[in-house]
């Protein structure tokens, strides 16, 4: 196993936030994607149907508002944060989507691989 070579080393306070935030968004839009194809292979055993339907309104709507975020973040030129308030449902959503994954593994519903598995998030997909 070799050595990589070090990240680039911010130059401010401000870009580091700025690479924080993008890689945090872009970890959100994953689990939420990961958290529709979930619901294209749920089971009304594991899930009912209402609750499916009112999960991927979540999903979809998340995954709007993660859009603007995103095209916000690009176009504004200096560096931005999210408040706690924009991030917490997010994050409560991605928790949801775990425990999905739980309970579809449990159940013993085949899952497509995500398409990537490494870090300590994979054990919850």
């Amino acid at each position: 196993m070799g050595l990589s070579s070090p990240s680039p080393v911010p130059e401010s306070s401000g870009e580091l936030l700025d690479q924080l935030l993008g890689s945090l968004l872009g970890d959100f839009s994953s689990w939420f994607e990961r958290g529709l194809v979930l619901l294209d292979h749920c089971p009304e055993a594991v899930m009912p149907l209402d609750q499916q339907q009112a999960l991927r309104q979540r999903l979809e709507q998340a995954r709007k508002e993660l859009s603007a975020a995103s095209s916000l973040r690009q176009a504004v030129p200096s560096p931005m944060a999210l408040e706690m308030e924009t991030l917490a449902p997010w994050h409560q959503l991605v928790l949801t989507v775990w425990n999905l994954s739980a309970s579809l593994r449990l159940s013993g519903v085949i899952l497509p691989a995500p398409p990537s598995s490494d870090g300590p998030e994979a054990d919850h997909r």
